[in-house]
């Protein structure tokens, strides 16, 4: 169990992506394909984490946790910002997002959206219950990370290199993080049959969302005929070592419903701060802003 504390901060990045090819991974639409589902489902999610948490922030009775909320607020907007200028490159590609991502928007803003509630009990169990949801889906945006950070196999295969920092950049700001969505949920209620409830929903949403994004992806690439994705094929990428195996991730259930889970017992926050130490975005992010400074 890591025990230190680090305070979240919201890190500027910068990238290009005139470079970045299609396939990004070298002759494998697949994994290319189901990673850059990330790029559709990210930005609504975590507007749509800020907006609940920023409705959160008055239920919030310890001061540490606060900071470390607003710091989570902070990171998820940056997060969004950063894949959401991923989809002008992969439209000027031949691969027009829109019609999933507008059913991504639906989901977030119309089914887990604020609803017309009486003040009182029925508003307050609404927002506990997405809080919960958070939780759930943050402990599988921290196992991607983690994955990322140490999917070797990538860069074994000439991954895009910008690709891979945005990846790894999110990826190393999520397993930083990885406390917070856990954190509050259990300082706000903490009960196990609501953790257990919402985790099943949002891992039925997450691989419902996943394979409609990647068959979507798959289907309009311009350059594939008759594309398709398939189970069998993230399994199979998943033992290349391209995407995080099917074991992995099912290993990845119990842990979380275990009584004694804390996120805190799993990956490693030095991992996460050495590579955002690092990364080429955020560095060339803070040579542009003293280059600004200079000038100014």
């Amino acid at each position: 169990m890591e025990s230190e504390h680090v305070a979240l901060k919201a890190r500027k990045v910068s990238f290009s992506w005139e470079e970045t090819p299609l396939h990004w991974v070298p002759g494998d639409p697949f994994t290319t394909h189901t990673i850059n589902v990330l790029h559709l489902l990210l930005p609504a999610g975590e507007r749509w984490f800020v907006h609940v948490y920023k409705q959160a922030l008055p239920l919030i009775r310890d001061d540490r946790l606060r900071e470390d909320v607003i710091g989570f607020i902070g990171q998820e907007a940056m997060h969004s910002q950063a894949h959401d200028e991923v989809l002008p490159h992969l439209r000027e590609q031949g691969l027009d997002p829109t019609p999933y991502t507008a059913q991504v928007d639906w989901f977030f803003e119309k089914l887990l959206g604020d609803r017309t509630l009486p003040p009182g009990r029925a508003r307050r169990w609404w927002l506990l219950e997405r809080v919960a949801l958070i939780a759930a889906i943050e402990h599988y945006t921290a196992f991607l990370g983690d994955w990322v950070l140490n999917a070797a196999e990538l860069d074994r295969r000439g991954a895009d290199p910008t690709m891979l920092d945005l990846l790894r950049w999110h990826g190393a700001e999520e397993v930083e993080h990885r406390s917070v969505a856990f954190d509050l949920f259990t300082h706000v209620d903490g009960s196990y049959r609501r953790r257990a409830r919402t985790w099943a929903t949002a891992f039925a949403a997450i691989v419902f969302l996943w394979q409609r994004g990647s068959r979507f992806f798959m289907a309009n690439d311009p350059t594939l005929v008759n594309g398709k994705a398939s189970l069998k094929e993230f399994h199979l990428s998943g033992r290349r070592g391209t995407l995080p195996t099917t074991g992995a991730m099912l290993k990845s259930i119990p842990r979380y419903l275990s009584r004694a889970y804390h996120p805190s017992h799993e990956f490693s926050t030095a991992q996460a701060v050495a590579y955002l130490a690092g990364s080429p975005a955020a560095l060339a992010a803070q040579k542009a802003e003293q280059s600004a400074k200079g000038v100014a």
